[in-house]
């Protein structure tokens, strides 16, 4: 039997998850000292076919690529919007780049949160540091005026270590302003012009006296340490644990369930999660710390 010529011989395509493909970065917004906001678009017209939840893998050439929580909702097709952190050799190359610039962009990884199941409950968001990062998703597709009626009432717990650490201030500040929404910000340690709640992000929770805990629906998201705080205080007001999620962001790296840098006891968060319920999380206490 002849062999074939390499050129006769017909390859499988690629799979879209493990090979880049070109993004191009349109806008930058500075957020913080250390975080910014990235709109870019695929060269190809396509929308970025995402799920509130799950991030993707953005390719700095010739340096590496990092793991990003997706900020943008999914009714925003012909942009997506990354807040990323200048934090290493990665992000740092990323937050030099100016509009025009081009990246890799593989993903989107992971599962998000299932807004059908969300539809007709009562929804708390908990958002601690850069953890509102990727709730900000979630929480633009619900409020969208497209999707508001869906959804019961809508409060929305946001805390930082300091003023200055706070993302999306202004936004925050249309939702504080919005009637169909309970907005409470908080900071741990407060400058001369703060005049807002001083605390850790659970003296909140008192104030949350109109919300019926067993129609409601928590989605967390922030540093480990708030998690096991947040998720027991939720619990002692009532909370099924049915209806309390935890984005899991931890130590992210191939995204496919590969390279173990993500895994939890026997779970691969970068495969099951980054969302999970948390009776999914219970039997694992150490992904709570």
């Amino acid at each position: 039997m002849a062999r074939k010529e390499v050129s006769e011989v017909t390859l499988p395509a690629p799979a879209p998850l493990y090979v880049p493909e070109l993004g191009r970065l349109e806008s930058v917004r500075r957020l913080t000292e250390r975080e910014a906001l990235f709109t870019f678009t695929l060269l190809r017209p396509k929308g970025l076919g995402h799920t509130p939840g799950q991030f993707i893998h953005i390719h700095a050439f010739g340096i590496g690529e990092s793991p990003i929580s997706i900020s943008s909702p999914p009714d925003q097709t012909e942009s997506f919007e990354l807040c990323i952190r200048r934090a290493g050799s990665v992000t740092g190359a990323l937050h030099l780049l100016r509009p025009g610039d081009k990246v890799g962009i593989r993903g989107p990884f992971g599962k998000g949160y299932d807004v059908e199941a969300l539809k007709g409950h009562d929804l708390l968001f908990v958002a601690g540091g850069l953890g509102l990062a990727p709730l900000r998703s979630l929480i633009k597709h619900v409020l969208d005026k497209k999707q508001r009626a869906e959804f019961g009432r809508i409060a929305i717990l946001v805390g930082a270590k300091q003023p200055t650490e706070l993302l999306f201030t202004d936004e925050l500040d249309g939702w504080e302003a919005r009637r169909d929404v309970h907005c409470e910000v908080t900071v741990d340690v407060p400058d001369a012009l703060w005049r807002g709640n001083v605390g850790v992000i659970t003296t909140l929770l008192p104030k949350l006296k109109r919300m019926d805990a067993r129609n409601t629906v928590a989605a967390i998201c922030g540093p480990p340490v708030m998690y096991k705080f947040v998720t027991f205080g939720l619990l002692e007001m009532g909370f099924p644990e049915s209806h309390i999620y935890l984005s899991l962001e931890r130590n992210m790296k191939c995204g496919v369930g590969k390279c173990g840098h993500c895994q939890v006891n026997s779970v691969y968060v970068c495969r099951e999660g980054p969302v999970f319920n948390y009776r999914r999380l219970k039997p694992f206490p150490e992904s709570l710390k």
